[in-house]
């Protein structure tokens, strides 16, 4: 059973940063992605960022270009997710997920998915 866990959620004020992690077990890695959604409070979830397991090639939202890094580390079974100059409407309960099924990565066509680890910025 492939697991996914998310870590290093937590409260911060605009402009501050944090970095999210994403253990990943039992998955076996192929030229797929790995990838860090969002759910907004009362809103839809949304793609956040992607990483190709294979080449680590990334992909962005553009709402979070320039101030969000993903990354991984193989060794460690582990995905990233930096995020620097946080916003209030990045408010929201962060997941990550493994292995697309195709389309657009931001639809969120993922087979595996982790429980979320929740971000909270204030003004």
């Amino acid at each position: 059973q492939v697991q996914l866990v998310e870590s290093g959620g937590g409260s911060v004020q605009a402009g501050g940063s944090l970095r999210l992690s994403c253990a990943v077990s039992r998955y076996t890695r192929s030229n797929n992605l790995l990838a860090w959604f969002r759910q907004p409070p009362g809103k839809e979830r949304e793609g956040v960022a992607a990483i190709y397991t294979g080449d680590s090639t990334t992909v962005y939202a553009d709402s979070v270009k320039g101030r969000f890094t993903i990354s991984q580390d193989n060794a460690k079974n582990t995905v990233y997710l930096q995020m620097n100059s946080l916003k209030p409407e990045d408010t929201a309960l962060y997941y990550c997920a493994a292995h697309s099924l195709g389309g657009n990565w931001y639809l969120g066509n993922f087979v595996y998915w982790g429980q979320g680890t929740q971000v909270t910025v204030s003004s």
